[in-house]
């Protein structure tokens, strides 16, 4: 794979001047109120997966204006004590699948909760959650799905989705509510990062090669979906690119990740066709938290996989420590940049 973008001398210098809604934080603290209105508490079901070391309860959670959204909650079999907790959110298409299929953050003793992501569960993974919004006049896909206006678009409601899934936990008796971090892969480091910017007191955010971010940039420069969906609607509509990019910047993670105050390890791959790695930079350089950073130079959009799970896994033990407890940091490396 060739280098699609950017270098990463100019990713580095890279600081871009994002259109930035004047009203973005009553936006987001009017949409999440009226989603905490919704008093349906969260349901944790057990569910035999066959696996001894790791228990799992199928979740549901009120999400947008209240409506259930699936997930599963992982804990280590027989820990005790509230425990930290790694929130996942999950790539684009991707279900939460089988109660089996996921199951590393508990492996390494923390609580694990898979977010099912509204509508999606077509490719990799099944889904049990269904987006209650029309399709009428938008690319197949999610980019376009209520672009009119950002009180419709598709990611108003996962994102609050998200939060509320970080409500949820942090109200289980098993999780201790100051020990929560977020993560994910493509969109769900994405929807990580807007999750960091919209909830205050998060241990840590974990964004791997993250979609939704310097959206316009991404869709003008971007051959590979999902970007093209965007500009595929903007191919017909021709009129209406500003209404199209003035209500994605609602949802652009870059510009709520400067809201952002928990320690961030990223991960961006300078190969990567599908999120260009200047947009990922762009969240980067705008998180308002302490952040680090792990650059794959010869990668896609894989990313780091297993090298950078390493990373994390090193992380998380300093991240999620009890108090006063041992972080464990080990030797583990990974390509980083301060």
């Amino acid at each position: 794979m060739p280098l699609t973008d950017l270098t990463l001398a100019q990713c580095l210098a890279l600081r871009p001047d994002l259109d930035e809604p004047a009203d973005l934080d009553a936006f987001w603290d009017q949409t999440l109120s009226e989603a905490r209105a919704h008093a349906t508490p969260p349901l944790f079901t057990p569910v035999e997966t066959g696996l001894t070391q790791v228990t799992t309860y199928d979740a549901t959670v009120p999400g947008f204006a209240g409506e259930p959204v699936r997930g599963w909650l992982h804990l280590p079999a027989g820990a005790s004590g509230p425990l930290g907790c790694v929130v996942e959110y999950l790539g684009y298409g991707r279900g939460r699948g089988l109660p089996h299929e996921q199951v590393l953050w508990a492996n390494a003793g923390y609580a694990h909760f898979i977010m099912d992501t509204r509508g999606q569960g077509w490719s990799t993974a099944g889904g049990d959650t269904p987006d209650t919004a029309a399709l009428n006049g938008t690319v197949p896909g999610f980019l376009t799905r209520g672009v009119e206006s950002p009180h419709d678009h598709y990611y108003r409601r996962v994102f609050t989705d998200a939060v509320r899934c970080v409500d949820a936990v942090r109200a289980h008796p098993a999780v201790d509510p100051d020990r929560v971090a977020v993560t994910g892969v493509s969109q769900g480091g994405g929807i990580a990062l807007a999750v960091a910017g919209l909830v205050p007191g998060l241990a840590g955010v974990l964004p791997d090669v993250p979609f939704l971010c310097d959206i316009r940039r991404a869709a003008s420069i971007t051959g590979l979906p999902p970007y093209t969906e965007v500009a595929e609607y903007l191919r017909l509509h021709r009129d209406r690119t500003e209404t199209v990019f003035t209500t994605l910047s609602y949802v652009d993670a870059a510009l709520l990740a400067a809201r952002a105050t928990a320690p961030a390890l990223f991960s961006i791959a300078m190969m990567d066709e599908v999120c260009p790695p200047s947009t990922c930079f762009a969240a980067y350089h705008r998180y308002g938290g302490p952040k680090d950073l792990c650059v794959y130079e010869f990668n896609g959009h894989e990313g780091g996989g297993g090298h950078h799970r390493r990373a994390q896994l090193v992380r998380l033990r300093e991240l999620l420590a009890p108090p006063g407890g041992p972080t464990g940091l080990s030797a583990l490396h990974a390509p980083r940049l301060a």
